[in-house]
């Protein structure tokens, strides 16, 4: 390998939840991809940054793509299933989440996945990248993506980028501040995470874990006071009574000096050893608040530098570099229309997302404006569009972002940045990248609507690019109301909401596959506590008699029966229990 030349359709640099889509996507177009990554497990933030506790895109109508299909594959892969936090409906073991991916690369002939690597030089003819040098070969392809967590290619092609705060008089952004100051100074992007899982090990005692350098307890005071120990560590709960330790303002988010990140290779490394310490020093402190009942999960991630294997392979970064683009998404983007459920939409729209921004700022609570709506009785995100523009450098060609690099405002980030999110960017830059191959086109010359219809009528994991609350990827009208809203985008209705009937017919079709046997039923009395707060006493099963739990749904047309309900009502629910968040996930009722 050593000196040695590759060449590739596609070039995917960056082994991250994006990085990851964007090849297998590309791949599955039939280009001829390379994908490098620097970690030997795929799948950056839901595998190898330990973060397999996903947030956002978790309603049904949002499960598509190839975020909807690894979590297929996760349900079926999963002993014991998903349903074991409360910060995620799908929480697993990461391995489970590795092994998935690197399945799926293993499928493709046409994908040659390199690891072990970091790019070093890019190369350029004019203002459009070649090619990338890695230490022991160069890789010439027609397209290139940045899938790297921190936008480490942008710099190399010193292709323009935003690192910080933007002020209100730049975006108009009403969250952003109006002047720098202490907070936008101390921490110009969001701090990452070194995650770390933790195990309960019962009556037996636990290895004991040594304080890391800079132990300070003075940092983690107070850190679950406003939950308790026991929502603590349900927060992140895994399989096999592992804990996910991912928790922010007093926790194990680390951002003391985190421009370091992007000022040299030595820097970089120097922050990460603090953070990697920090995460250490938290799991410590825990130990030595709960008792050697708890200690470090053994084996979970692949052992490299002296790390444990409890700890993951890198920091759970949550922001980087960030794109300057044909167009940037600000946090007007991502918040609701008046009088509405969802954000305005974008016309060249390629992915959706969901989350509530959140900003991570150790210490600090961050308040944003509010993008939050009730749903299913419970909070969830207003949906919100990510247009192709965005990935799409003003002056470079040759290049597409498929991460955390996108060309956004650091106040829109935090909604951005999620995993969901970012999948389903890496899946369209992917396809992009493709067809351009296939077109002999620059990524901004592609009509959009070319890649839109690709991504809907991709055979085996379409994706939406249009948000609506009650259309499942099922139903058969699914295909139509995309394209009409598309053709349409004036009648998106700010409801997210299209005319159809609801999807009764999803009971039906899971008793014929046989994903019934996923469900329990209950029976009992159901609670209407306000608008979207509901509570249920179970009368059967027996085990579970008197028992008061709240009830909660991914579904559009349960959510619907929800609201119909009377207080006191009589119900059969089929449905699963999360013993964490203590609810019922609803799938299906009778009365």
């Amino acid at each position: 390998m050593v000196n040695q030349t590759y060449t590739a359709d596609v070039l995917v640099v960056g082994g991250g939840t994006g990085g990851t889509a964007a090849a297998i996507q590309a791949a599955r177009r039939g280009a001829k991809t390379i994908l490098v990554s620097e970690f030997s497990w795929l799948g950056g933030m839901l595998t190898s940054a330990g973060v397999s506790a996903p947030d956002g895109n978790e309603l049904e109508a949002f499960q598509t793509g190839l975020w909807g299909a690894f979590l297929q594959e996760l349900q079926q892969r999963q002993a014991g299933g998903l349903d074991n936090s409360w910060v995620s409906f799908f929480s697993y073991d990461p391995r489970v989440g590795a092994e998935i991916f690197a399945d799926w690369v293993r499928e493709l002939p046409n994908l040659l996945w390199i690891s072990g690597y970091v790019p070093l030089e890019v190369f350029q003819e004019g203002d459009c990248i070649t090619g990338v040098r890695f230490a022991d070969f160069t890789i010439k392809a027609q397209v290139t993506l940045d899938a790297t967590e921190l936008g480490d290619l942008l710099a190399l092609a010193d292709t323009s980028y935003r690192w910080g705060w933007e002020l209100q008089s730049e975006f108009g952004e009403i969250s952003a501040p109006a002047d720098f100051n202490y907070l936008t100074e101390k921490y110009p992007v969001q701090a990452p995470t070194w995650v770390v899982v933790m195990q309960d090990y019962g009556e037996t005692v636990a290895p004991e874990i040594p304080p890391a350098p800079n132990y300070d307890p003075s940092l983690f005071a107070d850190a679950w006071d406003d939950y308790g120990a026991e929502n603590f560590l349900n927060y992140g709960r895994l399989p096999g009574n592992r804990f996910m330790i991912n928790w922010p303002i007093h926790g194990n988010d680390y951002g003391e000096g985190v421009g370091r990140l992007i000022e040299s290779e030595s820097a970089r490394r120097n922050f990460q050893r603090e953070s990697l310490w920090h995460s250490q020093n938290f799991a410590y402190f825990i130990q030595d608040q709960f008792g050697r009942r708890y200690g470090l999960a053994n084996g979970i991630f692949p052992q490299i530098q002296n790390q444990t294997g409890a700890c993951a392979l890198h920091p759970y970064y949550r922001e980087s570099r960030r794109l300057v683009g044909l167009t940037t998404i600000r946090e007007q983007d991502i918040l609701p229309v008046a009088g509405g459920s969802v954000a305005a939409l974008n016309i060249d729209a390629i992915a959706i997302g969901n989350y509530a921004n959140d900003h991570h700022y150790p210490g600090v609570k961050f308040d944003l404006q509010p993008k939050s709506i009730r749903w299913g009785g419970r909070w969830t995100g207003t949906p919100f569009t990510i247009p192709y523009r965005c990935l799409i450098p003003v002056e470079t060609d040759g290049l597409l972002v498929c991460e955390k690099n996108i060309s956004v405002s650091h106040i829109a980030n935090g909604a951005t940045r999620l995993q969901p999110v970012v999948m389903g960017i890496g899946q369209a830059a992917g396809m992009a990248a493709a067809i351009c191959v296939e077109l002999n086109c620059q990524p901004r010359d592609l009509p959009v609507r070319v890649l839109q219809t690709a991504l809907l009528l991709d055979k085996i994991a379409p994706a939406a690019v249009i948000p609506l609350f009650n259309l499942s990827p099922t139903n058969t009208n699914w295909l139509h109301w995309q394209r009409y809203y598309l053709d349409h985008p004036e009648a998106y209705p700010c409801s997210g909401y299209c005319p159809v009937d609801f999807d009764y017919q999803y009971f039906y079709d899971s008793i014929k596959t046989g994903h019934e046997q996923h469900f329990n039923w209950f029976k009992g009395i159901f609670h209407r506590l306000d608008q979207q707060d509901y509570r249920f006493t179970i009368m059967i099963p027996a085990s579970y008699k008197d028992q008061i739990w709240q009830l909660v749904t991914l579904r559009s047309h349960i959510n619907e029966q929800l609201q119909s309900l009377s207080h006191g009502q009589k119900i059969n629910i089929w449905g699963r229990l999360n013993h964490a968040g203590h609810w019922l996930l609803v799938e299906n009722t009778h009365c």
